[in-house]
């Protein structure tokens, strides 16, 4: 149990995303929740290549960053559709938590991941 699972519940318990969720990782070993960390690092980099290779937020590169994003939630955790994929990047830029994920990778990132994932 993680220091969000408590809180995520209290907020998404009742809702089909997090159902789906818990659906999915009760049957995961350690194993299988070290995958999931590896393909989200994986689309965090390629954040991180376009944003540092100055794309915009629009380009081609971004937009594959965007997508591989959304297929490891879906992949590992619950369907994320691309309205489920904007609410999180509200998140990303609100929640200093998550803002500092991406903060901790390169200053600015958490902005452009929430603007890459805006404009679709």
């Amino acid at each position: 149990m993680t220091s969000y699972d408590g809180e995520a519940r209290e907020r998404w318990s009742g809702t089909q995303s997090y159902k789906e969720f818990e659906r999915k990782t009760s049957k995961y070993s350690p194993a299988d929740f070290q995958a999931a960390r590896v393909d989200q690092e994986a689309a965090t980099e390629l954040f991180v290549i376009a944003f540092g290779n100055g794309y915009a937020t629009n380009s081609l590169e971004a937009q594959q960053a965007v997508l591989a994003h959304r297929e490891a939630i879906s992949k590992w955790f619950y369907d994320c559709s691309v309205e489920m994929q904007k609410n999180l990047a509200l998140m990303y830029v609100q929640d200093p938590r998550f803002k500092e994920y991406y903060e901790g990778r390169v200053r600015g990132l958490a902005q452009y991941v929430h603007d890459s994932i805006m404009t679709q």
